[in-house]
């Protein structure tokens, strides 16, 4: 193995450490679980499957294992997302999982300057578009209310007529009663300044024993 190629692929694995540090310092600063040094292991772990591919497949099939790192990346992405409470969540990390093993295998194939601007493009999308998804958060929230109060019957649809008052959209809504104590859960959608003053209005609600927002 000569000098030149020797340099190279310091070269490489040099480039990959930054790329998948930088973005793994985005994750870290997130508290993602994909954070620094997963993101660097990421990047650098496809360029090395890249760079191995070319040698072991040669000139005949040089993508016989950088095929399957997509295959390898999928396993990982998986293993970041997962459903909670609220829904859906580690969507994004998987997403950058992905790009970040992509820009791997860019730089493994020497196509530097493509994994760069693919790196300046990630840290866009995650850091400036970031304030537009909170803008948008904030002007269609969606949040679940847990109330549980003493059954009323002039009371048992009160919280019901509260949401619209407030104008904020219920998408579901149960109800149980144990006794003579009703627990009403619903799913609401509005925007925030909308919700917090229906909290305060519940949070002054003597009637109501237990509330989850």
């Amino acid at each position: 193995m000569t000098m030149d190629i020797i340099h190279t692929l310091a070269f490489k694995f040099i480039l990959a450490l930054l790329i998948g540090g930088v973005i793994g310092i985005e994750r870290e600063l997130r508290s993602k679980s994909a954070g620094f040094r997963t993101m660097i292991l990421i990047c650098m772990g496809a360029t090395m499957f890249t760079i191995l591919s070319k040698f072991i497949g040669g000139a005949g099939n040089p993508d016989r294992i950088a095929s399957n790192v997509v295959v390898g990346i999928g396993f990982l992405g998986a293993g970041v997302i997962f459903r909670g409470d609220k829904g859906v969540s580690g969507i994004t990390t998987a997403a950058t999982i992905w790009l970040t093993a992509a820009m791997g295998m860019g730089i493994g194939c020497g196509y530097y300057s493509v994994s760069v601007y693919g790196c300046i493009a990630v840290l866009a999308v995650l850091f400036i578009l970031s304030f537009l998804d909170n803008a948008i958060d904030r002007l269609n929230q969606v949040r679940e209310y847990r109330i549980v109060y003493a059954y009323e019957s002039d009371h048992h649809h009160k919280y019901e007529k509260l949401f619209k008052h407030y104008g904020l959209s219920i998408r579901r809504r149960s109800q149980s009663k144990i006794g003579n104590i009703i627990t009403g859960r619903w799913t609401v959608t509005g925007t925030e300044k909308k919700h917090i003053a229906l909290i305060e209005h519940i949070l002054k609600d003597l009637s109501i024993s237990e509330f989850d927002f």
